[in-house]
């Protein structure tokens, strides 16, 4: 969906005078809001508020081959469905680009982070491991479903139970008293940066995010109390200056330092 060029132009000129149309200052997240435990069949799940945006994340576990060249870790594998539901702009159908690129963006900011001890995942090298499906579902977009889409799939690993494994078989609707292998003091997150004409902002509404003329996705986790980079996408035809993805990666640490504690606590005090 296109927002019309006035709309646009008064975005544009809103941002330059510091302001936005709810009032939030450029750099500033919607409310957030965590529920886990929203499916009784899954491993682990959570439903994911950014203002009018929601999300649902669910994990499930079973058993498979590894990879031929990692035959001794487990594997994951995310899946994104934009439901229609969520918003006029998808349409029934196989998954679109926009639901394969926010699929791909989350599991390398998850994988590249060193969350999930895929090594603790092998059952039998070479032979059988753990999988880790990661399956999110849009329930309403108002902008910004790629940070509340990873958002969502953190809370819902760190809050998923292994289930039980006897004779060579899972157990389904059965769950061992321990969680999945976790680095439990990381917690990846993706913030994503949009650009409108000459003002960055994060966590748009949808008419913001029509808006954009370019997005930068920037995945970060902690190491050592440090914010670390794991992966970086581009995406739009705008160019920008390496001034300019300078100085967004240098807000990027700063709102992951500011904005995982939140997330920790959430997810923590509801377990």
């Amino acid at each position: 969906m296109e927002v019309t060029k006035l709309t646009k132009k008064r975005i544009a000129e809103y941002l330059l005078s510091g302001k936005r149309f709810d009032g939030r200052n450029a750099l500033e997240f919607r409310d957030i809001s965590i529920e886990l435990g929203v499916s009784k069949n899954a491993e682990g799940s959570a439903v994911v508020k950014l203002g009018k945006t929601e999300v649902m994340a669910g994990v499930k576990m079973n058993v498979g081959e590894p990879y031929p060249n990692e035959k001794d870790s487990g594997t994951m594998i995310v899946s994104v469905e934009l439901l229609p539901l969520s918003s006029s702009r998808y349409e029934m159908g196989p998954p679109k680009f926009d639901a394969i690129e926010i699929a791909r963006i989350v599991d390398r900011g998850i994988r590249e982070s060193g969350m999930i001890d895929f090594r603790k995942l092998c059952i039998k090298e070479g032979e059988k491991v753990w999988t880790v499906f990661i399956d999110i579902y849009s329930i309403n977009d108002d902008g910004n479903i790629l940070d509340a889409a990873s958002i969502a799939a953190v809370a819902a690993l760190k809050s998923a139970r292994m289930p039980k494994y006897e004779k060579e078989q899972v157990v389904f609707g059965e769950w061992i008293d321990e969680g999945l292998p976790l680095n439990s003091d990381t917690t990846p997150l993706n913030i994503t940066f949009h650009k409108v004409g000459d003002k960055f902002l994060l966590d748009p509404v949808a008419d913001e995010e029509d808006a954009a003329d370019s997005r930068i996705a920037i995945a970060l986790s902690d190491y050592n109390g440090k914010a670390v980079i794991n992966s970086l996408q581009k995406s739009e035809s705008t160019e920008m200056s390496m001034e300019e993805v300078y100085d967004v990666l240098d807000r990027a640490e700063e709102t992951f330092k500011s904005l995982k504690p939140r997330i920790d606590k959430m997810v923590k005090g509801k377990k």
